[in-house]
């Protein structure tokens, strides 16, 4: 079954929350996707999701939290009922410069992730573009990063598997049964939303998502999230990106 989900990472610069979620719940959303910044008081976003019947299956969690302070991860996860983990990102003067250095990084994430698998939940990464950036060698970042970490799931972002130069058809043959989410998101055509980052609301931009969306439903993954980085709208972006995922 597919759920459609809402990173709200898009919506962090329309306040307050509480209206943000009454506007998530009216678009037609289950379910969100949470992210660091709104953790401090996991108690009280449980709260008003349950008031705007919503569920917070996945969420992300930055790397220093998920490698040092794993208790409390466990509990802001337990709290916010999530089933799901993702380590979202690393810093440009963090990330490694060789083959090894990312096969060692996803060793690390492998025994990061083995407290939350043990735990229940499922654990993975979220790429971004620079995962697929070849090195000197040839080699590709992300699949140094599988090799590392076998166990690893993969919340894919397939617009940034674009802008990074790759074919995501390809790595859904490839990786599909690592996927257990997916960030379903757009680009604009060349010049267009500017104001946005050159991002576009789903199915209004230039990714083939009915494509897409049918090699996506033979994977793994169950969690289809919305997201936009820098929405000017993020009622309209909400709105038409679900309606138009529905159609796919």
């Amino acid at each position: 079954m597919t759920n459609f989900s809402y990173q709200l990472y898009s919506s962090r610069n329309f306040q307050p929350l509480d209206a943000t979620l009454a506007m998530i719940a009216k678009a037609g959303y289950t379910s969100v996707e949470g992210y660091g910044g709104l953790y401090e008081d996991a108690a009280g976003l449980a709260h008003l999701l349950k008031a705007h019947h919503l569920s917070m299956k996945t969420g992300h969690f930055g790397l220093t939290m998920l490698e040092t302070e794993v208790s409390h991860a466990l509990t802001i996860a337990t709290t916010l009922g999530m089933e799901r983990i993702y380590c979202p990102h690393l810093m440009p003067g963090e990330r490694p410069t060789t083959a090894d250095g990312w096969r060692d990084f996803g060793a690390r994430l492998q025994a990061i992730g083995k407290p939350y698998r043990e735990a229940g939940f499922g654990f993975g990464w979220h790429n971004h573009a620079f995962e697929f950036v070849a090195l000197a060698d040839g080699s590709l970042p992300q699949d140094l990063i599988f090799e590392g970490g076998p166990d690893l799931e993969w919340e894919a972002d397939i617009a940034w598997i674009i802008r990074g130069g790759a074919d995501p058809v390809e790595w859904i043959k490839w990786y599909g049964d690592r996927m257990t989410a997916v960030h379903v998101k757009d680009i604009a055509p060349d010049g267009q939303n500017v104001d946005e980052d050159g991002w576009a609301d789903v199915g209004h931009g230039t990714v083939n998502w009915a494509g897409l969306m049918v090699a996506l439903r033979g994977t793994k993954c169950s969690n289809f999230v919305m997201e936009h980085d820098n929405p000017s709208d993020h009622a309209r972006f909400a709105t038409r990106s679900i309606n138009a995922a529905k159609e796919y």
